[in-house]
């Protein structure tokens, strides 16, 4: 039995969920949520908690089982918390500033980038040089972090661009003066 799939998912205080068809609903304080789950899989949920289960031990069910429950438990989670993904900037010169819809970003090119804000998203600069994007969906939140970052991805050499908070990027050395 999968170790993930047959893991119960607890409905937290504020969140309504149901089934229409194949499609999970779920309603929270921070909006609402809908994910496509497979037609074989089997979804229960009582008051507190929701259950998946497969109907047969056949490998691609099994591979379902624990998919299905993972996207019903972000999308619980998205709408009782959310999700958010932090960017951080490095390079001299180097800003982000949102405006309404789209984010502006001044990254060494000849010209700022306008970035589109999809609907659903929610982007904030904190400092110039941090990105703060938030979102009920956990897929969307990272696709759009990973589209910022791939304005400008970081350098080797000296370590500028736009960067996940906290990772680390091996640098490379620089050339050296022959004789």
């Amino acid at each position: 039995m999968s170790r993930i799939g047959r893991m119960p998912i607890v409905i937290p205080q504020g969140v309504q969920v149901r089934m229409d068809g194949d499609v999970f609903v779920a309603k929270g304080p921070k909006g609402e949520h809908s994910e496509r789950i497979h037609a074989d899989m089997t979804v229960e949920f009582d008051e507190k908690e929701i259950r998946v289960a497969r109907p047969t031990e056949q490998k691609r069910h099994r591979s379902l089982h624990g998919l299905s429950r993972t996207l019903i438990a972000n999308s619980v989670q998205g709408v009782a918390s959310g999700f958010e993904k932090k960017l951080e900037i490095r390079g001299v010169g180097y800003r982000a500033e949102a405006q309404g819809k789209k984010l502006l970003l001044v990254v060494g090119y000849s010209n700022p980038v306008e970035f589109p804000i999809p609907t659903g998203i929610e982007v904030k600069t904190a400092s110039p040089t941090s990105i703060a994007i938030s979102g009920v969906s956990k897929q969307q939140v990272g696709q759009v972090a990973a589209d910022i970052r791939s304005v400008r991805p970081p350098e080797p050499y000296k370590g500028k661009g736009i960067r996940y908070e906290g990772e680390y990027v091996r640098q490379k050395a620089g050339k050296t003066a022959g004789k």
